[in-house]
């Protein structure tokens, strides 16, 4: 068979328009979108993969491939069994009773986990932190039994 046009001068006009497609993605309503269907919202930069000409439903559409970063909470008891996973921050947890003082000593820091965590060993609190978490865990789960 015959070419009429040079199959790289396609391939690239794919791509070029893929690319402006791309460039014009509403994030506001795919974030909303990601919420609604899948409860979680997107952290930090979005990662571009891929983009291409689909079929989908016996319609020609466009797909797009990215990787997303998402929080991940998990609580587990001390016997490792996991009480809840989460991929929404937004709203406090209302079962979650935090620690006296430990939470305002957080807040008040309003520094980075590591940083806190060293002046925390430097005050020689590390110990004294963790028998305080434990306990209230501790309590929460006889509360909840």
């Amino acid at each position: 068979m015959k070419l009429t046009t040079n199959p790289e001068t396609i391939q690239e006009s794919e791509k070029e328009f893929i690319d402006t497609i791309n460039a014009e993605l509403d994030w506001d309503a795919i974030e909303q979108m990601l919420l609604d269907k899948h409860g979680f919202v997107v952290q930090e930069d979005v990662d571009y993969k891929d983009g291409n000409l689909v079929v989908h439903n016996n319609e020609i559409a466009y797909k797009f491939e990215f990787e997303i970063k998402v929080p991940l909470s998990v609580i587990f008891n001390r016997e490792g069994e996991c009480l809840d996973i989460s991929t929404k921050r937004d709203e406090p947890d209302d079962e979650i009773e935090p620690m006296e003082g430990l939470v305002d000593e957080i807040d008040a820091s309003d520094t980075e986990a590591d940083d806190y965590q060293a002046t925390a060993q430097d005050t020689g609190k590390v110990g004294e932190m963790a028998s305080e978490i434990a306990d209230m865990i501790s309590e929460s789960n006889k509360d909840g039994a």
